[in-house]
């Protein structure tokens, strides 16, 4: 596995980075060996906060931790992503094409099945979409109490999505097509 380790507002010294990569080694054992890991670490303030994402063909595996202490918080990321991995084993390797982003020994091995239910709907919603910008957009989430709004954005007349991020900022999906 490779890793890619960003510091933002934090000096990544050769201590961090061997921490990172010891800690995170014991998830090369779930991957191809061409899988990429980005990490990147910053502070807020007081904390510490880390952030490792790693893309396979379904999608991204992604956790974050923020706490006082960073090595405390690259043990916690790794066990964050090593739970979801064991969790969701069935899931992400259905299809065979996924599966390409795992090595064999993790496909081979089995895992005791989570108590944790499957996953269900429970509702379903149905609602007119109303051109808006994306400010028009935080604002009605807001006003709604939510933490996400889907719109149609007036300048792309395509599906947007905002969302409430961690710190009172806001994110803006455009999917592309």
């Amino acid at each position: 596995m490779k890793y890619t380790i960003i510091g933002r507002n934090i000096e990544v010294t050769d201590n961090i980075k061997d921490s990172v990569e010891n800690k995170l080694e014991r998830l090369a054992k779930y991957f191809a060996q061409d899988s990429e890991a980005k990490v990147t670490m910053g502070t807020d303030g007081d904390m510490q906060k880390i952030e490792v994402t790693i893309p396979t063909k379904l999608g991204f595996i992604r956790a974050e931790d923020a706490g006082y202490d960073l090595y405390n918080s690259i043990d916690n990321v790794a066990a964050i992503i090593e739970k979801q991995i064991k969790k969701y084993k069935s899931k992400i390797i259905d299809k065979k094409q996924n599966s390409l982003s795992f090595s064999d020994a993790f496909i081979a091995e089995s895992y005791p099945e989570e108590d944790e239910e499957n996953i269900k709907i429970v509702k379903t919603k149905s609602f007119a979409l109303k051109p808006m910008d994306a400010e028009e957009a935080c604002l009605q989430m807001e006003m709604l109490g939510h933490n996400f709004f889907v719109f149609l954005n007036m300048d792309t007349n395509k599906v947007n999505v905002v969302y409430k991020r961690k710190g009172n900022s806001y994110g803006l999906i455009e999917p592309e097509m």
